[in-house]
């Protein structure tokens, strides 16, 4: 008998040692000479210790969960050890918590008037500014509270997929009433070839709330998609948010200048980094850093938990994540992408799971039946994965059905089993990128398909930055912003 899963051990010098760094970057802001950007600094700060708070808190926190019945036993492995689950639920109110703790710092005018007299480096527009900025941070925070709730309602009711989809519109209410209620922009940048008709913008009015809240909806569910295997969806969030935070870095004011040789893409124009209000692709527009800085508030903290967590829920995890951690997250996404006006350069950033979600739509939307887990089929002897499979035992598949699983067996997306007298499809692998993983590259570990899953991650945010800032002037031309 395999002896039982014990957590991780936690080295005490990462204690000692990083809460000091974080508490000095936290009060830094407050001690002369004051830096620039003082509200980042402290975000830096935050984020320290929402990765010191999920390290520790996580494993001290498991047992109580296990004791209230969140827990769930590991489907991939030969033992059968209760795992704390809803383990979000902990993330999540580490990382609300100091998302409040941080209010004073960008929107206090006493903090802001330390920067200088509200010098426009600080991305701070007067008192006026201040005030449209806290209600929509605080709106974001009311979206991301919502998403916790729900994400742990999911968990406790284990609500079905059919049922779970629209959730996310819920939460991303209080958002979109704010962003109405200030007057946010539903204006949009028509392409190069597409202005002769329409013009250089177009207003889409109620249209581009729906887009917003089919937005939240996908950041959210397509995060919960591509799970079932350990570490799978805290490194999907982690990569995304590092993506989002290099992002945001290209638009701020630096102390030094360089160029990013942009026509090696194909784009006429070169991406200049610093210099005086320069600041990247910002053009000296303070509004444009001011919205990055935003998303910095919000995307560093979300890094230091997924961090912490990602320690304990790394292969072989002992402690799941449950629906609250993909839910906050991709409401996390959502805000950034709505609140900063870069939605679709967030969704460059989610290509993997783009292409997750249109691989499994049949079976999402009943075409092709969907089992209740699709995660891979684990070989105990061999410790191996290999694409699981949804028979057709009771009935024979519709003609819609057998049509969409050839087309994707021809396009090498799954594997089909046919009855060689009658040409019925009696199965076919589950439609998802682990499975596809599994099915072109053979069966492998839990820990390697992990890997390839974070590898094509990060290659998807390099496609992603490629797309954004070297071909997307071949349909978009000027400040795109």
């Amino acid at each position: 008998m395999a002896p039982p899963l014990s957590p991780r051990p936690l080295p005490g010098i990462l204690l000692i040692s990083l809460i000091p760094v974080a508490s000095w970057f936290v009060i830094r802001p407050l001690l002369d000479p004051v830096p620039p950007l003082p509200a980042l600094w402290a975000s830096v700060g935050f984020s320290v210790f929402a990765f010191v708070a999920a390290l520790y808190l996580v494993p001290a926190l498991g047992p109580t969960f296990v004791k209230a019945d969140l827990k769930g036993k590991d489907l991939l492995k030969v033992y059968s050890d209760p795992i704390p689950e809803s383990q979000g639920l902990v993330c999540a109110s580490i990382y609300i918590l100091l998302l409040i703790l941080f209010i004073p710092f960008p929107f206090s005018t006493s903090i802001a008037s330390l920067s200088g007299s509200g010098s426009k480096i600080d991305g701070l527009l007067g008192v006026a500014s201040l005030h449209h900025e806290l209600s929509v941070y605080l709106s974001s925070l009311l979206s991301l509270l919502m998403a916790t709730l729900l994400g742990f309602l999911d968990d406790v009711f284990d609500i079905r997929w059919r049922h779970k989809l629209p959730i996310p519109l819920i939460a991303a209410i209080p958002l979109l009433m704010v962003y109405y209620a200030e007057g946010g922009n539903t204006h949009v940048v028509v392409p190069i070839p597409l202005r002769p008709f329409l013009g250089l913008l177009v207003n889409l009015g109620p249209l581009y709330y729906l887009y917003m809240s089919l937005l939240s909806t996908f950041t959210t569910n397509s995060i919960n998609i591509l799970a079932g295997i350990n570490g799978s969806e805290v490194s999907q969030a982690l990569i995304i948010a590092i993506s989002v935070i290099v992002n945001d870095l290209l638009y701020l004011p630096w102390p030094f200048d360089f160029r990013i040789p942009m026509h090696l893409l194909g784009n006429r124009i070169e991406v200049e980094v610093g210099g005086p209000w320069h600041a990247g692709m910002a053009y000296g527009s303070i509004e444009l850093v001011d919205r990055h800085l935003f998303s910095l508030y919000f995307m560093l903290p979300l890094v230091g938990v997924c961090l912490g967590f990602m320690y304990h829920n790394w292969y072989p995890a002992r402690a799941f994540p449950g629906d609250t951690l993909c839910y906050v997250t991709g409401m996390a996404f959502s805000v950034v992408g709505i609140q900063a006006h870069f939605s679709k350069t967030l969704l460059l950033f989610f290509i993997p799971q783009i292409f997750n979600f249109l691989l499994s739509c049949p079976q999402l939307f009943g075409i092709v039946p969907c089992p209740r887990h699709r995660v891979p089929r684990f070989v105990p002897d061999t410790n191996l994965l290999h694409p699981s499979k949804t028979v057709f035992d009771k009935r024979p598949p519709t003609w819609l059905a057998s049509l969409t699983l050839r087309i994707f067996a021809t396009l090498g997306l799954t594997e089909l089993t046919i009855d060689p007298t009658s040409g019925i499809v009696l199965e076919a692998t589950n439609l998802t990128i682990l499975n596809f993983f599994l099915l072109r590259l053979g069966p492998m570990n839990e820990k390697k398909l992990v890997q390839i899953l974070m590898c094509t991650q990060i290659a998807g945010s390099v496609l992603a930055f490629t797309i954004r800032y070297g071909l997307a002037g071949l349909v978009y031309d000027g400040d795109r912003r």
